[in-house]
C-alpha cells in the first residue's frame, strides 16, 4: 500500500538541529504499511544501537512518541517513533481499529526494520511504550528475544482497562455482559451503515465537574500543547467497537518470563500509576530475571506530564540515556 506522508515539519514539538529526520515506511506481517519518522544524530557513524518508540494509545507519531525519538536521538541512538495500523499516516482498514495481536505485531515489525538497516547493529535494538503503548511494549518483550531493553512509561494495560474499567470499578460479570451486549449490538448498526461509528476523542468542551484525569487529557490533547489534526484522541477517536477484543484477551500473561532489561517508569500523581506498579509487581513475581528490571516513580508527575514533560521536564531523559545506553552494549 502506497502511503501519502507529509513532508512538512508538523509536530508538536520543535525540530531540533542535531539530527537528520526523514520519513520511513515499514510492513508488519498482516501485510500493512507503517509509517514512521527516523531521527539520526548529525555526527552518526557506523552501526548504532536503536530505538522504536510508539504512543500514547490514541496519539499520533508527531506527538509524545516523536517527542522521544528525537530527543533520543540527540543522546546517540538512531530512532523512529512509528503510527500503529489503521491510524495517522499508516496503512490499514477500516481506520480507527486496534488489536492487542496486531498492536503487538506493529513493535515487532519495527524491530524487524531496523535489524535490516546497515547503520544498525541489531543486537542493540530496544522500544519504548508510551501510555496503552506501555502494555504494548512489555507483551512485545514477552515475546520477542531481539529486543534487549525496553521502557514503559506512564503505562496503561488497555486489556485490563477494557474489561474492568478505570480503577477497576466495573470488574464484574454483570457489567462486562452489558458491556458486550451493546458494543454487539453497535456493530449490527455499523454493518447496516456500511460505516464504523466513532466512540468520540477527548471530551470537549470540558465539563466543570469533569475528573482531574480527564482534565488532564484535555490540557495535552484539546489545546496547542498537544492537539494534532490526524490524533484520535484530539479529535474524533477510536470506533465505539474499536477496542472490543481487549475485553477478552489479556496481555502481559508472560511478563515474568522477559529477560531482558525492562524500566517501568510513571508519575506519582497520575490516575493511572496502578498499571505501572500491578504490571512491575507481576512482573518480577516468581521470575528468574528479576535483577534487570526497575520501577521508577516520578514526583509530583501526573499522567500526561511524562508526555511531553509538563512544563516541568518531567520525562527523565537522563536516566533514559544511561539505561539504554547500559543494555544496549
Amino acid at each position: 500500500m502506497e502511503l501519502k506522508l507529509t513532508t512538512e515539519w508538523d509536530k508538536t514539538f520543535p525540530k531540533s538541529e542535531k539530527v537528520n529526520h526523514e520519513k520511513v515506511t515499514f510492513h508488519n506481517r498482516y501485510g500493512i504499511t507503517l509509517a514512521a519518522d527516523m531521527y539520526t544524530p548529525k555526527d552518526a557513524a557506523g552501526k548504532m544501537a536503536a530505538i522504536a518508540v510508539c504512543g500514547p494509545f490514541g496519539a499520533v507519531k508527531e506527538q509524545a512518541s516523536g517527542l522521544y525519538a528525537q530527543t533520543m536521538a540527540e543522546r546517540g541512538f538512531l530512532t523512529i517513533a512509528f503510527d500503529p495500523s489503521f491510524t495517522g499516516e499508516s496503512g490499514g482498514e477500516p481506520r480507527y481499529m486496534a488489536s492487542p495481536d496486531i498492536n503487538t505485531e506493529d513493535f515487532q515489525a519495527a524491530v524487524d526494520f531496523l535489524s535490516t538497516r546497515d547503520n544498525v547493529d541489531p543486537d542493540k535494538i530496544g522500544i519504548i511504550g508510551i501510555c496503552g503503548w506501555g502494555g504494548m511494549a512489555l507483551n512485545t518483550a514477552a515475546l520477542d528475544t531481539r529486543i534487549k531493553a525496553t521502557v514503559a512509561s506512564t503505562m496503561y494495560d488497555m486489556t485490563r482497562v477494557n474489561a474492568k474499567g478505570y480503577f477497576d470499578a466495573d470488574d464484574s460479570e454483570e457489567k462486562r455482559y452489558e458491556m458486550k451486549k451493546a458494543l454487539n449490538a453497535q456493530r449490527i448498526t455499523d454493518y447496516k451503515n456500511g460505516s464504523y461509528a466513532l466512540g468520540g476523542g477527548v471530551v470537549d468542551p470540558l465539563p466543570d465537574d469533569a475528573p482531574f484525569f480527564v482534565k488532564d487529557y484535555y490540557d495535552y490533547y484539546k489545546t496547542p500543547r498537544g492537539y494534532h489534526a490526524r490524533s484520535l484522541n484530539s479529535n474524533g477517536g477510536w470506533n465505539v467497537t474499536g477496542c472490543m477484543s481487549f475485553i477478552n484477551q489479556p496481555i502481559l500473561r508472560y511478563s515474568n518470563e522477559i529477560r531482558s532489561a525492562v524500566l517501568v517508569m510513571h508519575g506519582e500523581k497520575a490516575h493511572s500509576c496502578y498499571f505501572s506498579r500491578d504490571a512491575y509487581a507481576d512482573m518480577i513475581n516468581g521470575s528468574k530475571y528479576a535483577d534487570n528490571k526497575e520501577l521508577m516513580i516520578i514526583p509530583d508527575a501526573v499522567h500526561t506530564d511524562l508526555y511531553d514533560g509538563g512544563g516541568k521536564n518531567a520525562v527523565p531523559f537522563d536516566k533514559l540515556e544511561t539505561f539504554f545506553k547500559d543494555n544496549l552494549k
